[in-house]
């Protein structure tokens, strides 16, 4: 698999000026506008950035990730850019600050190339709730890439930035990358900071990666994560330095995810075959049956819609966002602003996250809701004591047409296989299997405890040696 940081460090090593590498993402950038995967480039900044970094390669004091130009998604904050959420409600407003895991990667010289296209507020699961206009599949331009973090995903597959950053509220990293043919990363909960992030569920919000490659997620990963004192929820554990691990490992499959109705003929097919492979190498498989499948999806959504009408209550037009120039009094600032700015699957999101903690129904659903995930979370436990990583497919199927897909519900069934990750904080990372005989292509996703990103790693490398 190439791999774009070394590739590029190489170059720089050669003597190719840091200069020449930006202009080169900068034409393939303006060549592949029709996919609407940048929504800004930050072509000043990345200058400059490129001038005083080619300084330090120049004198021996360059850090890690000099020659990486990373594309953010629109997201995550970058002092004195642009931020918006792909919404109207924040269209025009500027960052006071960096968000802390964009800001370990400049820290180590890493060139910030511009903000990528997403679902608006990271609510969607195929980038077409962008108020900026769709994001477009590099490998057919008439299928969605995935969301919410379609652009960032797009942006590495079309290679119009070394890696990316996304954001994993339900698998809006993973399931993107299965759909582009890219390495999506989410960690475990609380493992990267979430400062500078854009909240839609704070529970479940994790920054993640997209690269061409396990070696460069393995790299941003270290870099990123760690204890943040502006991110109250970031682990204090100690970031585990790589290790190499020689071992057979220990595989477990969900029957219900393998056996599940929805789940594409050929993308089963895959997998068993992976599997076989496995086994026959001396790696142990074995099948866990896990019978609340049927309660991912919904419990999802019942947690992440209260979490997010409580996170987006902020955006009223009062105290920052747009603000409607027809409304005439404060209630109706709210009323008309919010209605304004906010686009129909935001809005869809806020009422039913309402409703889910109003007076009359919150025991009903939020609390059950959280009983439920914490079920979840025994039962996961349970079978990291038996296993060292779950394989599972990433998605059901490959990508489908623009426009294809209009009912909600099935829309929120394409997370079907990522949301367990987001429901029990574990690290997962999908990676690529196969193309399928449509002639896309399609991931399967590996899962490990919690803050066992190392074995996460190896268990990649160990399967990507079976998936060419």
């Amino acid at each position: 698999m190439f791999n774009a940081i070394q590739e590029n460090k190489s170059a720089l090593a050669s003597g190719v000026p840091l200069v020449d590498i930006l202009e080169h993402y900068l034409r393939q950038i303006e060549e592949h506008k029709h996919l609407n995967a940048y929504l800004e480039v930050f072509e000043v900044s990345a200058r400059d950035a490129a001038e005083r970094i080619q300084g330090k390669v120049n004198n021996g004091t360059a850090g890690r990730l000099a020659g990486t130009f990373v594309g953010i998604k629109d997201n995550l904050c970058f002092n004195g850019h642009h931020v918006s959420a792909s919404s109207k409600i924040l269209a025009g407003f500027e960052s006071l600050y960096t968000a802390t895991a964009v800001q370990r990667l400049i820290d180590e010289d890493a060139i910030i190339l511009g903000r990528l296209n997403c679902d608006e507020f990271a609510m969607g699961s195929s980038n077409e709730k962008s108020a900026f206009g769709p994001v477009r599949n590099a490998i057919n331009s008439a299928y969605v890439p995935g969301g919410s973090s379609g652009g960032s995903a797009v942006a590495v597959s079309a290679g119009l930035c070394t890696a990316s950053l996304g954001s994993d509220t339900g698998g809006s990293v993973r399931q993107p990358a299965s759909w582009t043919g890219t390495y999506g990363l989410k960690p475990t909960y609380g493992r990267i900071s979430r400062y500078g992030l854009i909240a839609y569920a704070s529970s479940f919000d994790q920054i993640g990666t997209f690269t061409t490659n396990v070696s460069d997620a393995e790299l941003l990963y270290q870099i990123m994560a760690g204890k943040d004192p502006k991110d109250s929820t970031t682990s204090s554990r100690e970031v585990e330095a790589h290790t190499v691990k020689a071992s057979p490992l220990r595989f477990g499959v969900l029957a219900e995810y393998m056996n599940h109705p929805g789940l594409d003929s050929e993308v089963k097919f895959s997998m068993d075959v992976l599997i076989k492979k496995l086994q026959e190498s001396g790696h142990e498989v074995s099948e866990f049956s896990f019978p609340y499948m049927d309660y991912v999806v919904p419990v999802y959504y019942v947690l992440t819609t209260a979490e997010a009408s409580s996170n987006l209550a902020r955006f009223d037009g009062v105290h920052y966002g747009h603000r409607s120039t027809l409304a005439e009094g404060v209630e109706e600032t709210y009323i008309r602003s919010r209605n304004e700015g906010f686009g129909e699957e935001v809005k869809r999101r806020i009422m039913t996250g309402t409703f889910v903690l109003s007076n009359e129904q919150y025991d009903t659903y939020y609390t059950k809701g959280q009983k439920v995930r914490r079920v979840l979370q025994d039962k996961t436990r349970d079978i990291f004591t038996k296993v060292d990583c779950i394989l599972m497919p990433t998605t059901p199927s490959t990508a489908f047409k623009i426009g294809e897909v209009k009912d909600p519900i099935e829309m929120y069934l394409q997370d079907i296989f990522t949301v367990h990750a987001n429901l029990t904080g574990n690290p997962a990372l999908s990676l690529p299997l196969g193309v399928h005989s449509n002639g896309l292509p399609f991931g399967i996703q590996l899962m490990t405890d919690q803050f066992r990103e190392n074995d996460l790693f190896y268990a990649t490398q160990l399967v990507e040696k079976f998936t060419a």
